[in-house]
C-alpha cells in the first residue's frame, strides 16, 4: 500500500506539489493522471525518496522508502527507462542490480523472458529501440518480485503488441494482490487498464475515484435515438429533467439526456413508434479528464498553426 500525507514540494517560491493526501491500495491498478506540469513526476520521486518533500511524508508498505533494507524486493519502479549504462548488455545490467540484493541469476533470466528480451539479452543497451529500453526498465522494476510497482508512462515507445503485454501484465500483478501505480497521458489505455484514478492539477488533488465514477460524473452520457417519428417521441419524453436535442441535418436523430434507453424503448413501444436505433453513449475517460482539468492546464497550444511563416 502507498500512502501520501500532506505531501508538498516547493522550489523557491514555486509550489510544484501542494498537500497531496491519497492512498494506493493493493489488488488494483491505480492510474495517476494530470496535465503536463501537474506534479506527477515530482510526486513519484518523493514516494521513492529521490526528492525530499518540503512538507508531509509518504509510506510504501507502511514505511518510508529509505527505511526498506532491501528496496528492490519491496518496490519496483520505472521513472526513466534510459537510465542504463549504454555499454552494458541487458543481462549484465540486470545482473548488476541483482547482485546488490542477492537475487539469483534465474530471476534475471525469468524477467528477461517475461519482458520478451531473451533473444537480445546479450546485446548492448545503446543499440536498443525506445520500446526495447522500456521493456528492460520494466524487467528491472520486477527483478525483486516486489509487492509494490510504480511505473511512469509504462507504454511509452511500445508497439501494439507491447501495449497489450503491459496491460495484461499490470492486471495480473494487481490480481496477485500487489499495489500498482502507473502514470500515463494515454487516456484510452488508462481506461482499459486502471480501476482507480488519482488525478492532480497544478500540484493539487482533483479526484480520487474509480474510472467508472469519473466518467459517470462527466455529464457526457446520453442516448442516441433514430426514429421516423422523432417529433412525436420528443413530445412524449418531455420532462423537466430530460434534455432532448435534434441535429438540423438529421431530423430523425435525437440525443437524449436524463432518460435511459430502457425507459425510452418502453415509451416508444407503448405508442407504436418504430426505433431504427437506440444506443446508450457514455463519455470517454479523455473527455472526463479534460473537463476535470481544464482549469489546471499549465501549457496551452493554439488549435491551428500560424500562417505566413517563412519556408
Amino acid at each position: 500500500m502507498i500512502k501520501a500525507y500532506e505531501l508538498t514540494k516547493r522550489y523557491g517560491d514555486k509550489t510544484v506539489v501542494e498537500g497531496l493526501d491519497f492512498t494506493v491500495r493493493p489488488g488494483t491498478v491505480t492510474g495517476f493522471l494530470g496535465p503536463n506540469g501537474a506534479g506527477k513526476s515530482t510526486t513519484m520521486r518523493m514516494l521513492l525518496g529521490l526528492d525530499a518533500p518540503t512538507r508531509g511524508r509518504s509510506t510504501i508498505g507502511g514505511r518510508s522508502y529509505a527505511t526498506h533494507t532491501a528496496p528492490l524486493t519491496e518496490v519496483g519502479a520505472l521513472l526513466e527507462a534510459r537510465s542504463v549504462h549504454p555499454g552494458r548488455s541487458a543481462f549484465n545490467h540486470l545482473m548488476a542490480l541483482a547482485h546488490t540484493h542477492g537475487i539469483p541469476r534465474g530471476r534475471v533470466e525469468h524477467v528477461l523472458d517475461l519482458a520478451g528480451l531473451t533473444e537480445v539479452a546479450h546485446r548492448r543497451v545503446k543499440g536498443f529501440s525506445l520500446g526495447m529500453g522500456q521493456r528492460l526498465g520494466i524487467a528491472a522494476a520486477l527483478l525483486g518480485d516486489p509487492a509494490t510497482v510504480i511505473l511512469d508512462e509504462p507504454v511509452n515507445g511500445l508497439d501494439p503488441e507491447g501495449v497489450l503485454w503491459i496491460r495484461t501484465l499490470l492486471k495480473s500483478l494487481a490480481a496477485q494482490g500487489r499495489t500498482v501505480l502507473i502514470s500515463s497521458h494515454l487516456m484510452s489505455e488508462t481506461a482499459l487498464t486502471a480501476d482507480h484514478l488519482i488525478v492532480i492539477g497544478r500540484g493539487r488533488l482533483l479526484a480520487d475515484t474509480t474510472v467508472a465514477d469519473l466518467i459517470r460524473t462527466a455529464g457526457g452520457a446520453h442516448v442516441k435515438v433514430v426514429t421516423p417519428r422523432a417529433a412525436a417521441l420528443r413530445a412524449l419524453l418531455a420532462a423537466p429533467d430530460t434534455k432532448i436535442t435534434a441535429r438540423p441535418d438529421a431530423p430523425d436523430e435525437l440525443e437524449i439526456r436524463g432518460a435511459d434507453a430502457a425507459h425510452i424503448g418502453r415509451v416508444a413501444a407503448a405508442h407504436g413508434i418504430a426505433l431504427h436505433e437506440l444506443t446508450p453513449r457514455s463519455a470517454s475517460l479523455e473527455q472526463a479528464f479534460m473537463d476535470l482539468t481544464q482549469e489546471s492546464v499549465e501549457y496551452r497550444a493554439t488549435a491551428t498553426p500560424a500562417t505566413g511563416a517563412a519556408a
